[in-house]
């Protein structure tokens, strides 16, 4: 787990660090964060919304984060109020945890190409690979056993977890984070077949580009693109067990969810969001917004700001009225059958 940085605040010293107001002791003085159900003495809460309120009246935490709106005490509790208690909460996980991050350095074990270039700062791990050309920016983390390939590029900043391999040519912006078991830049899936039946290998030639402030889950892999570029924009999130194919261009800010799989040449839009399981076929542009529900199966473009679900995919409203009838179809079916004989016996009595 990440390490405890020690720091104790009192309550409002928190509310300056965080830019909030509070109300009651601020003299109250706070060790550490936890749950609403595991909270001691000396513990930071946050309330998420009213209905947890009993919750947070039941625990033993000497200060929470609560709603700007919240009103009528918490037993007495200082508390600071926030626009946003959730994301005030993350902000002050920060404040009493910190990751783990190695010396600067290269670790004696490590292999490192005499033409790589490592910039101030960096750490390169025990058993890590750094091939010919490679540029490791200043502060970049490189933890052990990464494989990083000649001519691939990690901005300053990044951080690169155990069992990642970064292919050749690879270019990785500025505090990129990728998690354990990670594979960047491998051949995207393309074959032609040929005369004699077989299946001839379309070569890959293109490269990976990821930029600034992403983060890549553990075990997910995108392919470098056959031509040109797979493309992954700013700010964007992906979580373990993604699949995006070659020459894919994912939009800035947007989350790619559990086990979503791209399609080669298929474009997500800016701020989109694909849940868990969603299947996007090749060629598909997703536009600027949109979202697509899980286990989605995407076969077409899709607008931005919609929002689809369903394989082969629907508009979310016309989703749920088919699967709001659906129960009913069955005796639908034997309605008709039986009106359908009705009509066929009134036409022989004309």
């Amino acid at each position: 787990m990440p390490h405890e940085t020690g720091a104790e605040f009192t309550v409002r010293e928190l509310a300056e660090r965080l830019g909030c107001v509070f109300e009651g002791d601020g003299s109250v003085r706070i060790k550490g964060i936890a749950s609403l159900e595991r909270a001691g003495a000396g513990d930071l809460v946050f309330l998420a919304g009213s209905k947890l309120k009993p919750k947070l009246l039941a625990s033993g935490a000497s200060a929470a984060i609560v709603p700007e709106e919240e009103s009528g005490g918490c037993g007495g509790m200082p508390v600071i109020k926030a626009a946003d208690p959730h994301l005030c909460f993350a902000r002050a996980v920060g404040l009493f945890y910190e990751p783990l991050r190695p010396l600067p350095g290269v670790h004696p074990l490590a292999v490192v190409a005499a033409s790589a270039r490592i910039g101030e700062g960096a750490s390169v791990g025990a058993m890590a690979s750094v091939g010919e050309d490679v540029e490791i920016g200043a502060g970049a983390v490189i933890h052990p056993l990464v494989s990083v390939y000649p001519g691939a590029k990690v901005g300053e900043g990044s951080v690169i977890h155990s069992h990642v391999s970064i292919r050749e040519g690879v270019v990785i912006g500025k505090r990129v984070t990728i998690h354990n078991g990670c594979v960047i830049g491998a051949d995207g899936f393309g074959y032609i077949k040929g005369p004699d039946g077989r299946h001839v290998k379309v070569p890959q030639v293109g490269g990976v580009i990821i930029e600034d402030d992403v983060e890549i889950g553990a075990n997910t892999a995108i392919d470098r693109a056959a031509l040109d570029a797979t493309i992954i924009r700013k700010g964007v999130k992906i979580d373990d067990l993604v699949m995006v194919g070659h020459n894919v261009e994912v939009g800035e800010n947007a989350i790619l969810v559990a086990q979503v799989g791209i399609s080669g040449s298929s474009r997500v839009g800016r701020d989109a969001i694909l849940s868990g399981q969603v299947g996007i076929a090749d060629h598909v542009s997703i536009g600027d917004g949109a979202i697509a529900a899980a286990k989605s199966g995407v076969t077409k473009d899709v607008p931005a700001g919609a929002m689809v679900s369903g394989s082969p995919h629907l508009d979310i409203r016309d989703w749920r009225k088919f699967w709001a009838a659906a129960p009913r179809l069955y005796d639908l079916i034997k309605e008709f059958k039986r009106l359908k004989a009705r009509v066929e016996e009134l036409e022989k009595k004309d």
